[in-house]
């Protein structure tokens, strides 16, 4: 199912790809420039792009998983638009034009876009903050009610990549790029039995079961359902030590369940 978010300075489309990922395309309507963020099918944004008589112009990947940047050679010919990149993973992108790190700025119009560290999932990888749109994409870091598996990194690094997702303001809109929704509510349930928490489970069976998308969530709906970011919280009361140590046990359970 594809959504289309439209406020006063630019617009997100949001299409399935693949098995379970996410397309994306942002638009500034000022310039009319826009990006994909990310590319796992290229014939998938093209026919996104085409339907809207829309160019491309910047392609901004999140990390290197081929997922993430299958489609990046067959764009860039097809459209002229530049890829930008985390600086730490360029040599594992195709076609990369722009090598970028933590804090940097795109600008796309009169939109910027500030490019967040959140290692863990792979050691480089970026979220992509759209203050003007209320809006993170975030890759492979942060789901619904769930988190991206640590294959590079560490528990730490995850774990500081999360909570600097978490800093946002609670009504950002976080654009994860796989519908991991159901199967991470049903593993948040063995470990929260809250009445939010369930509540929050519910609606998204009740939502997947008709077709429809989780995605987007926000940072305040994570903050409060999500066991990865709550329940640190509530186990280290204010210790860091702690929290990280109950991170790390909810992830590796996870990663067997």
């Amino acid at each position: 199912m594809n959504g289309e978010t439209i406020q006063s300075d630019g617009e997100i489309v949001q299409f399935p790809c693949l098995q379970d990922n996410y397309g994306f395309l942002v638009r500034d309507h000022a310039s009319g420039e826009v990006i994909a963020v990310d590319t796992p099918d290229a014939d998938a944004i093209l026919a996104a792009l085409d339907e809207r008589g829309w160019p491309l112009t910047y392609i901004l990947n999140t990390h290197w998983h081929e997922d993430h940047v299958g489609g990046n050679l067959a764009l860039k010919a097809a459209t002229g638009a530049r890829v930008i990149a985390p600086a730490i993973e360029c040599t594992r992108i195709p076609g990369v034009d722009i090598a970028i790190g933590d804090g940097a700025v795109i600008f796309l119009g009169g939109l910027t876009i500030a490019a967040m560290a959140t290692g863990g999932h792979t050691l480089g990888h970026l979220s992509y903050h759209i203050p003007r749109l209320n809006a993170v994409f975030v890759g492979d870091t942060l789901f619904v009610m769930g988190c991206g598996r640590i294959f590079e990194g560490s528990p730490g690094m995850m774990w500081e990549s999360l909570q600097r997702l978490a800093a946002l303001p609670e009504e950002t809109k976080v654009y994860c790029a796989h519908e991991y929704a159901a199967a991470n509510a049903r593993f948040a349930l063995t470990v929260d039995n809250g009445a939010e928490t369930t509540d929050r489970a519910n609606d998204i069976f009740a939502m997947r079961d008709h077709g429809e998308p989780s995605v987007p969530t926000t940072i305040g709906i994570e903050r409060r359902t999500n066991p990865f970011l709550h329940l640190p919280q509530i186990a280290g009361r204010g210790t860091e030590a702690e929290a990280l140590r109950k991170f790390a046990e909810l992830r590796a359970h996870k990663d067997t369940f």
